[in-house]
């Protein structure tokens, strides 16, 4: 009886870890914003501190996908740049900064650097 609970323990286990493995595959090839599309670049605006630069870029995804916005934030002492913003059916960029630290890119609001906009977890 031990050896059929470890081998159905191992089986279980074995199963646990393909299964996980699969859903940080799915994450990363289609929920992941780190591998968005460059697209064209519209327009930026720099925080009133300076602090940071949101660079806005246009991206085709193909005759029968609509336009989408890419929001890209920048540090501007470091250099280091991550998505924070992917809006679908835009084809303009509108961002007001409300403070230091408060962007509004096409009416939604975020608290940089943490927060992100993806309209795929609406």
């Amino acid at each position: 009886m031990a050896v059929f609970k470890k081998v159905l323990i191992g089986v279980l286990a074995g199963f646990l870890l393909i299964l996980g493995l699969i859903a940080l595959l799915i994450f990363f090839f289609f929920y992941s914003m780190d591998r968005l599309t460059e697209g064209e670049f519209m327009t930026e605006e720099t925080s009133p501190d300076g602090t940071y630069t949101l660079k806005a870029y246009l991206t085709n995804g193909g005759a029968t996908v609509a336009y989408a916005v890419r929001g890209e934030l920048v540090t501007n002492d470091s250099g280091k740049t991550k998505n924070i913003s992917w809006q679908y059916r835009e084809e303009e960029a509108e961002i007001e900064w409300l403070d230091e630290d408060t962007v509004v890119i096409n009416g939604v609001e975020l608290d940089v650097p943490g927060e992100r906009y993806d309209y795929r977890k609406d």
